[in-house]
């Protein structure tokens, strides 16, 4: 389902992006759901372009009907029928939610937003039934109990799981709550942040803000520079970066007037010089930075140059592996050490999900292998969303 993007897109605070590669998939979103008995399904498009799942061996579980098909969120997926319609299946591939729906997505908290035929939103539970009439221009996911959601007055606000308004819609522009706050922009243009009370906790004074992490947020004031407030909207670093990412495992990447990329901690303390083209937040304990030669490499967080900048593209860790593209534009993966233990030698892949990672092949064929390397499952998808 392609995916209308809300109204609060996500201010990026970061100056630009890693050389294609994905952390989990290709929009970076939510890594596919396992069930508590370590049961979890894929999502395969075949040559007729159809879709359905098969299981981690590669076994067809549901037959590739389907015209779209999703992860799996809370028990359900969801499908796009050859109606060019929206409904849910369960893992056994039964329609529990007829396909009538012109959008919707997944299921967060219980609830799933739905657009109807006269392209407004509402919410269903998972029997499909209407909880919350689809009467918004436009709403997201449920986060942290509540949901934002477009007014017919143009204006934006947050309403909770059983429909009601409980923050107004007058706001500019809202995000998502993270760590109890949400960012919010006034009709000055200027963001700042409210509690789930709707009260106004950071006055909107910020030319940018990006959400809450590790207990910091990072924004851009008057003078065009980044820096970090806490949650009593209290400056703790001050605004002189170029630019500035959100806190990871205590490190937060920054950019100094010469262009140069290094890390801060929470004291605003440089802990690694401004001296690399480009950073990217630690995961797995590494970092990601590339020289001035256009490679990358990784750094600990004291620094140290732990595997050398060689590789055109990188990935974050993720399962103690990282996913790297060499001067032949093929992929394979290294460990912590640097040492290959995936040779390059795949069109593209994508980074290691619950052992598993998927993989194209020279003939745009996709397949998924271990972290030996070895075939779980032929290339033999035209696509695979895992």
């Amino acid at each position: 389902m392609k995916i209308k993007h809300f109204i609060c897109t996500i201010v990026l605070l970061m100056m630009t992006t890693i050389p294609a590669l994905g952390q989990t998939n290709i929009e970076g979103e939510t890594v596919n759901e396992t069930n508590d008995d370590g049961y979890f399904l894929i999502s395969v498009k075949d040559d007729n372009d159809k879709c359905g799942y098969i299981d981690k061996t590669g076994k067809a579980v549901i037959p590739c009907k389907w015209e779209e098909a999703e992860y799996f969120y809370e028990g359900l997926a969801c499908v796009k029928g050859d109606n060019g319609k929206c409904g849910f299946i369960d893992k056994t591939g039964k329609v529990v939610i007829p396909c009538k729906w012109e959008e919707t997505r997944y299921f967060s908290e219980g609830l799933a937003y739905v657009v109807d035929d006269n392209d407004k939103w509402g919410f269903i539970d998972k029997t499909g039934k209407v909880v919350i009439p689809c009467k918004w221009e436009i709403a997201t996911e449920f986060s942290e109990g509540l949901a934002c959601v477009k007014g017919d007055n143009g204006k934006s606000g947050f309403i909770d799981k059983t429909g009601k308004e409980v923050i107004p819609c007058k706001w500019k522009e809202v995000q998502y709550f993270s760590e109890g706050l949400a960012r919010v922009q006034g009709d000055n243009g200027k963001w700042g942040f409210i509690d789930k009370t709707g009260k106004v906790v950071i006055p909107c004074k910020w030319m940018s803000a990006y959400y809450f992490s590790e207990g910091l947020a990072c924004v851009k004031g008057d003078n065009g520079k980044r820096g970090f407030i806490d949650k009593t909207g209290k400056v703790v670093i001050l605004c002189k970066w170029e630019a500035a990412d959100s806190f990871t495992e205590g490190l937060a990447c920054v950019k100094d007037d010469n262009d140069k990329y290094g890390f801060i901690d929470k004291t605003g303390k440089v802990v690694i010089p401004c001296k690399w083209k480009l950073v990217l937040g630690f995961s797995e304990g590494l970092g990601r930075m590339e020289d001035d030669n256009g490679k990358w490499g990784f750094i600990d967080k004291t620094g140290k140059l732990v595997i050398s900048c060689k590789w055109v593209a990188v990935d974050s860790f993720s399962e103690g592996l990282a996913l790297v593209k060499d001067d032949n534009d093929k992929y394979g993966f290294i460990d912590k050490t640097g040492k290959v233990v995936i040779p390059c030698k795949w069109k593209y892949a994508f980074s290691f999900n619950k052992g598993l990672a998927s993989v194209q092949d020279d003939n745009d064929k996709w397949g998924l292998i271990n972290k030996t390397g070895k075939m779980v499952m032929e290339c033999k998808w035209k696509d695979i969303l895992w």
